[in-house]
């Protein structure tokens, strides 16, 4: 007889304990950049033939995609080669909607038993990474037991808040969507990591690093690679992390001051800084740059979507003690001299990057 597929409710499945199942959605990646179920095996429904057979069969299966209708499809083709399998009906966008109205029932009886005000922070229409930056910021100093709701419309914020209150040690209490907007409601559970994200004295190079450190070499000079670095540099920041930027060859050429600065310097070098640009307001783009109209266009578009500018990221970056550090062997060759950078940039080697470096659980190359 041939093997049957099951199909269970999404009100089911979040009974289930899912650490007995492998739980399979079938939405593509960037979806899940917003939002997902922890511990669920990613296999795209546009690319499910190819990665069908990596689906491991010790344990019953529950499949979902975005609205039930791919699920049931895949559930089926499952069953037939052997799988004892199950499909989530209504998807996803189903399991949400329970999720956040058990959320929602949560935060009434929270409200009900706690009568202590909470700090209202309105992080609405700010993008990545300004409303985690936010919350840091007003929990920064307060507390513990702490209660804020932060209400955000930006849809990562959703994945990104969870993260955060994860790693920080904060208390996620509940979280709701409606009407495009998304509530949390968090307690500060600790003080650990306040001194850390005070201010650059604690980012010092004595070797003390929490293990958690992140370190970024920024060896590219392009406006839309500097824009990625300085955005995951800020949220890193905002988790309490001690962040070093490492900035070498190209890279050089963000720390320079906008404006010309009489050096005395031989003419081959200053040949090559009059090739280079000069500050952030003169990076080009590493794709579809068109003479520097592709960086004006991208600019234009932060602007109107209420991204932060580089200037601004650059801006949040130094004041949460992210510590800028620019090679010294890279400005010898490049004919850059300390008088010529922005305030606040220390001057390092190699064995200040491999300080910080042993310290970090993550180093990026950019």
């Amino acid at each position: 007889m041939e093997n049957q597929y099951k199909t269970i409710s999404a009100e089911e499945f979040l009974t289930l304990d899912l650490s007995q199942y492998t739980t399979v959605d079938l939405r593509e990646p960037d979806e899940l950049l917003v939002s997902g179920i922890p511990g669920a095996v990613n296999v795209p429904f546009s690319c499910f033939a190819k990665k069908l057979d990596g689906i491991p069969r010790d344990k019953p299966v529950l499949v979902y995609c975005r609205a039930g209708d791919f699920s049931e499809q895949i559930a089926e083709i499952l069953a037939d080669r052997g799988y004892d399998v199950a499909h989530v009906e209504g998807g996803y966008n189903r399991i949400r909607e329970l999720m956040t109205s058990q959320g929602n029932a949560a935060e009434g009886d929270a409200d009900a038993a706690d009568s202590a005000e909470r700090i209202f922070i309105d992080a609405k229409n700010l993008k990545c990474p300004g409303p985690i930056v936010k919350l840091a910021d007003h929990l920064r100093g307060k507390p513990s037991g702490t209660a804020v709701r932060v209400e955000a419309t930006e849809d990562a914020f959703f994945a990104d808040v969870k993260a955060w209150c994860l790693r920080t040690g904060n208390r996620l209490e509940g979280i709701s969507f409606r009407d495009g907007v998304i509530t949390a409601d968090i307690t500060k559970a600790s003080a650990d990591g306040d001194a850390i994200a005070e201010g650059s004295e604690a980012a010092d190079s004595s070797g003390n690093g929490s293990g958690n450190d992140k370190t970024f070499v920024v060896f590219s000079g392009d406006l839309d690679k500097t824009i990625a670095a300085f955005i995951m540099a800020d949220g890193a920041a905002a988790m309490g992390r001690r962040v070093t930027m490492f900035f070498t060859f190209w890279g050089l050429n963000i720390l320079r001051r906008p404006q010309r600065v009489k050096v005395k310097k031989p003419f081959s070098e200053k040949l090559l800084g009059a090739m280079m640009p000069r500050g952030t307001k003169r990076l080009g783009l590493s794709r579809m740059n068109m003479g520097g109209l592709g960086a004006k266009m991208i600019r234009g578009v932060m602007k109107r979507k209420n991204v932060s500018s580089l200037e601004e990221l650059i801006g949040m970056a130094r004041a949460h003690g992210v510590r800028l550090v620019a090679c010294q062997t890279s400005m010898d060759i490049m004919g850059i001299r300390r008088e010529e950078l922005i305030d606040g940039v220390e001057l390092g080697g190699v064995a200040t990057f491999l300080g910080s470096g042993e310290d970090s659980d993550m180093s990026l190359f950019i």
